[in-house]
């Protein structure tokens, strides 16, 4: 495994027992920050909701070298557990709190931790926040929701 997207494949779990962390750098009108998001391997953040949170004015992926200086590890491992703490970091509230085992990024290559989701959940640190990006009013899916 060289990056954590690869954990799914890599041990043959599903990706929603993949944690993941994916840093942003988010210009806003005092500067630029880096923000890590915490989520699954089958739900990324996308820019936009970190945006919307953040009132950020631009969110991209961090450059490997942000990435790097901003959480100590090797870009693409990023490990969710003991991120720096002046780091902003955000956990996507879809992340499970159940007893069953979870799968991380340890921030080497070819290594992966595994310990009980709710374990991993009590020990990050951030704002627990909702990723979900609204849908359109109007949409097929707000649509079929009101039916």
């Amino acid at each position: 495994m060289t990056c954590a997207d690869e954990l799914p494949q890599t041990i043959s779990v599903p990706p929603a027992r993949c944690v993941t962390v994916t840093v942003f750098e988010v210009s806003a009108k005092p500067g630029r920050e880096a923000v890590a998001v915490i989520s699954t391997a089958a739900t990324p953040p996308r820019p936009g909701a970190v945006g919307g949170l953040l009132g950020g004015r631009r969110v991209r992926p961090a450059p490997a070298f942000l990435v790097n200086a901003a959480t100590d590890y090797a870009a693409g491992l990023v490990c969710p557990l003991l991120l720096p703490g002046d780091l902003r970091v955000l956990v996507d509230d879809r992340l499970s709190t159940d007893a069953e085992p979870v799968f991380t990024a340890t921030g080497e290559r070819h290594t992966a931790l595994s310990l009980r989701a709710h374990d991993l959940v009590t020990l990050l640190s951030g704002k627990t926040v909702d990723l979900r990006i609204p849908r359109p009013r109007g949409s097929r899916e707000a649509v079929a929701i009101r039916h």
